[in-house]
């Protein structure tokens, strides 16, 4: 089938696909329980739209707190659930769900709380809230990095997207 009604086709990491890297190099499993859900690739039909969506950063959770702090936004955890929930807004003002996204590509900065490492399990938390859930079952592709920082200082999490419409 192809054209605008064909179906996005998603590859699931297998464990028998020889990517000795496996998702992310042992990251299979939070270490809280459960399974990380994300994709090997996605294939997208011809006919069908892609939408790439800028870098959405976390929505300010401390008005009191400097603006340019991690008290403003929270830790690695708050910032990827609400940067996630900002990128479900702009997705719904261009009538799409999460469920339409196929790719994530997301910066995460090292948390001063943790001497400057990546937040992973508190980032993989928050994540697995939105992907592979019985309420939005698809899963992404992903690419996930730690970089030296982001536009503002209290910024630990951006996200770009690409969804398919």
């Amino acid at each position: 089938m192809s054209g605008a009604g064909a179906t996005v086709r998603r590859h699931r990491f297998d464990g028998g696909d020889g990517h000795a890297q496996g998702p992310q190099a042992g990251d299979r499993l939070l270490a809280c329980g459960g399974a990380l859900p994300f994709l090997a690739a996605a294939t997208v039909p011809a006919g069908r739209e892609l939408v790439l969506l800028s870098g959405h950063t976390p929505p300010l959770i401390d008005a009191s707190a400097l603006a340019d702090s991690t008290a403003a936004y929270g830790d690695t955890f708050a910032q990827t659930d609400g940067t996630l929930r900002e990128l479900q807004s702009t997705l719904h003002r261009l009538g799409l769900t999460m469920g339409e996204l196929v790719q994530l590509r997301v910066y995460v900065v090292g948390d001063p709380a943790l001497g400057g490492r990546m937040d992973n399990e508190g980032f993989s938390r928050a994540y697995a809230r939105w992907f592979g859930t019985p309420e939005q079952p698809q899963l992404v592709a992903r690419t996930r990095v730690q970089v030296a920082g982001l536009v503002n200082p209290g910024w630990l999490v951006e996200i770009e997207a690409v969804a398919v419409a």
